[in-house]
């Protein structure tokens, strides 16, 4: 039976999946039956497919709140760690397509995890009622791992500090819709650059673009070497400082992160960099009159509540848009146009 492939090729032997139903799409711009693990999937081919699709879906529920087209198909949403956006968004997506959700979103405690059941296990039971799952795990590679488990496509929402790669999709469909383009872009990213899966994903996103990056961290989080040499080896210009004043003037886009808690094994060094930024209205005065605030969310103090305010200020369209790309991603891979 053939498989569709995904290019640029990501680990196909592991990623490959039977279409569904048996059927390749022609529509799914390859997508189809295929797992989305790691934005090292996509070319710039893939990102305008996907959206296109998410306008579309946009349109969709503005005019008609939602449609038929995942009409009997099951999502699982497995999450391992807690989750606001990322869970309701899926969940939203698939409903708003008319196909129903299993929801293990409120903590594993509550499945048979908390029994000692193994992530492959889990993954095999699951796929016996769903036609995808959409796994939030703590450890990195996770998502790779349970694809090989499964005969039917796994959506990373998260593998720990790896990737959150359907994150960095609507971040970068926020930049496009909300900038008029991405090329040519200066992208400032601010916070923990260590752990930030959401600045991961992102960076190596951007790198299929002409943009020029700035890294804005505390020593202790700042961007992983590898991620850096990434880079640095694609010829983008970087730049790398501890302070916001140094980028707020000349940024098009300032993506900010909350420090995040959970990752410190030492807590002594989260309470040191816990409230090393504060994007504030007096700060916001130095910023162009064209540029966009992004925060993947939560925020835990980093971004002033009154810079909501402030047009610019994106990261509530970021959420809203987190739903239309999360739609075009399941339509795709259930192989529907």
């Amino acid at each position: 039976m053939n498989v569709t492939e995904l290019k640029p090729l990501f680990d196909f032997e592991m990623m490959g999946k039977t279409a569904v139903n048996g059927v390749n799409s022609p529509h799914a711009n390859g997508l189809a039956g295929q797992d989305i693990l790691s934005v090292d999937q996509f070319d710039r081919e893939t990102l305008q497919y996907i959206f296109a699709r998410a306008r579309e879906m946009r349109e969709m529920v503005h005019r008609f709140h939602g449609s038929d087209l995942l009409k009997g198909h099951v999502l699982a949403c497995l999450f391992y760690e807690p989750s606001t956006r990322t869970s309701s968004s899926f969940i939203a997506a698939m409903e708003r397509l008319g196909g129903s959700v299993i929801p293990i979103t409120q903590g594993v405690q509550f499945s048979s995890v908390s029994k000692g059941e193994t992530l492959g296990d889990t993954i095999r039971t699951l796929e016996q009622y769903a036609d995808a799952i959409v796994l939030r795990h703590p450890e990195i590679g996770s998502a790779k791992e349970a694809a090989s488990y499964a005969n039917i496509p796994v959506l990373n929402a998260g593998d720990g500090p790896g990737e959150h790669p359907t994150q960095a999709l609507l971040d970068l469909f926020t930049i496009r819709e909300e900038l008029g383009r991405v090329d040519g872009l200066k992208v400032a990213m601010v916070g923990d650059l260590r752990f930030g899966r959401t600045v991961h994903s992102l960076t190596k996103l951007l790198l299929q673009y002409d943009v020029k990056l700035r890294f804005v961290s505390p020593e202790m989080l700042r961007l992983p070497l590898k991620i850096m040499n990434e880079v640095i080896d694609k010829g983008v210009e970087v730049r790398e400082t501890h302070d916001v004043a140094d980028v707020i003037e000349n940024a098009d886009v300032l993506y900010v992160t909350r420090v995040q808690k959970e990752r410190f094994s030492d807590l002594a060094q989260y309470e040191e960099v816990k409230n090393y930024y504060n994007i504030t209205p007096e700060l916001m005065q130095r910023a162009k009159e064209k540029m966009v605030v992004m925060h993947p969310l939560p925020r835990v103090g980093e971004i002033h509540p009154d810079v909501d305010k402030d047009p610019r200020a994106a990261y509530f369209r970021q959420v809203k848009n987190g739903m239309y790309i999360r739609m075009a991603l399941l339509a795709a891979v259930l192989g529907k146009a």
